[in-house]
């Protein structure tokens, strides 16, 4: 179980690293997403992993990560995945309007081989 979970986390980050290299914008919005969603998945295996453990302390039981999962990399969770999907639509938002103005997707600037990026320097 551990071992799938390293495997997912590793293809995850190495998918996201070679999409965040990429030159065009979608590509790296895409990288970003992988890449939070593999630190989603690293927050998960940092607290103990524990297949079929209740959340909740059970009548009789004493209340420790023995008998329970920990309930704070859920919430740390819970919140990156809020965080990350606002900032992927802010990303959007602003890779729709740099398109708009340059006529390309390229992140660094340059126009494409096949044509030139409308408008001229500011």
């Amino acid at each position: 179980m551990l071992l799938l979970l390293a495997l997912g986390i590793g293809t995850l980050a190495g998918c996201g690293t070679w999409l965040l290299l990429r030159a065009r914008t979608f590509d790296v919005i895409l990288g970003l997403t992988l890449m939070s969603y593999a630190v989603n998945l690293f927050i998960f295996a940092m607290g103990r992993v524990k297949v079929a453990a209740l959340p909740l302390v059970a009548d009789g039981k004493v209340a420790t990560l023995a008998n329970t999962t920990d309930p704070l990399p859920q919430a740390l969770v819970l919140t990156a995945i809020v965080i990350s999907f606002a900032m992927t639509a802010v990303l959007l938002a602003v890779a729709l309007r740099a398109r708009a103005e340059a006529a390309s997707d390229h992140v660094d600037g340059t126009p494409e081989a096949g044509g030139e990026a409308r408008g001229g320097p500011r």
